[in-house]
């Protein structure tokens, strides 16, 4: 580990950051010329003491962990990310394996959608990033650990993953969400991580071993949806969504046709929040 070039790495890229890059405002008076450091710390979902002893070359060794955060907060590029972790005393992620690096044109884009049901996806449905209408509308779908983070590897074993939707619909979710991960797994092969959820979920779901066996091929599309919240009732929405090819990820946007009932569900959830579900009540 490098700690006073990694040191300064940070503190340049901090620098180098405006308020406007990580869709902050800029406020009054600013004493430094870019971010402050309690800003990429929040950003970066670590403490301001932590972050700012890595910045003064007496904190600890950084996990991977805790660098894949500081990359992600502080939008670096692929290449900016793998100079950090060899700085870091770190071997580089392998990018066809390591999804969890958010590109910093899909953080921007992301930034800007902070008023809409959005999340950022990986192509093993791993959510990466989530907005407060989308924790209220879905949940908090990053807050999952081991398979059970790929809604691939849910749905089909956690009966929760599927209890926001109408149970009609369920059939047609298994098929889409099969076919994603067939898709997935052909394209990285036996040795791949979506090869270990196809393992496990042929292991554990006799539903899923049934549509694998059928070779389950489906486009990108992402139809839409209904959801049946636990306080607002059943929303009717559509599913945008932008691919970034590189890092393999999806920027998923669920909107509604402006005037129905659904939009203005999805206005009152924006007001709501992501209160815990407990709290909430199923209206009649």
């Amino acid at each position: 580990m490098d700690r006073a070039r990694l040191a300064d790495f940070l503190r340049t890229r901090r620098q180098a950051l405006q308020p406007e890059d990580v869709g902050l405002p800029r406020g009054g008076r600013r004493r430094t010329s870019g971010l402050r450091r309690e800003e990429v710390a929040v950003l970066s979902d670590m403490s301001v003491d932590y972050y700012s002893r890595l910045e003064q070359q007496r904190g600890p060794h950084p996990s991977e962990q805790m660098l894949t955060a500081l990359a992600r907060g502080m939008r670096l590029s692929l290449e900016e990310r793998d100079h950090m972790f060899r700085l870091a005393g770190h071997a580089t992620p392998q990018r066809a394996v390591r999804t969890d690096h958010i590109k910093p044109g899909m953080m921007r884009i992301f930034d800007g959608l902070e008023d809409a049901a959005a999340q950022i996806v990986s192509h093993l449905g791993e959510t990466l990033k989530q907005t407060r209408l989308s924790k209220a509308l879905v949940g908090d779908e990053c807050a999952h650990a081991g398979l059970a983070r790929s809604l691939h590897y849910r749905w089909f074993t956690d009966p929760a993953a599927r209890s926001i939707y109408p149970e009609d619909d369920h059939s047609a979710h298994s098929r889409l969400i099969a076919a994603n991960l067939h898709s997935v797994y052909t394209r990285d092969g036996k040795d791949s991580r979506a090869a270990s959820i196809v393992d496990a979920l042929l292991a554990k779901s006799p539903e899923f071993a049934g549509i694998w066996a059928e070779h389950p091929v489906t486009g990108p599309y992402c139809p839409p949806k209904r959801i049946r919240h636990p306080q607002v009732g059943l929303l009717e929405l559509h599913c945008q969504t932008l691919i970034d090819p590189d890092q393999s990820q999806l920027l998923v946007v669920y909107t509604a046709s402006p005037g129905s009932e659904s939009y203005e569900k999805l206005q009152l959830l924006s007001v709501i929040g992501d209160e815990p579900m407990t709290k909430r009540h199923v209206p009649p």
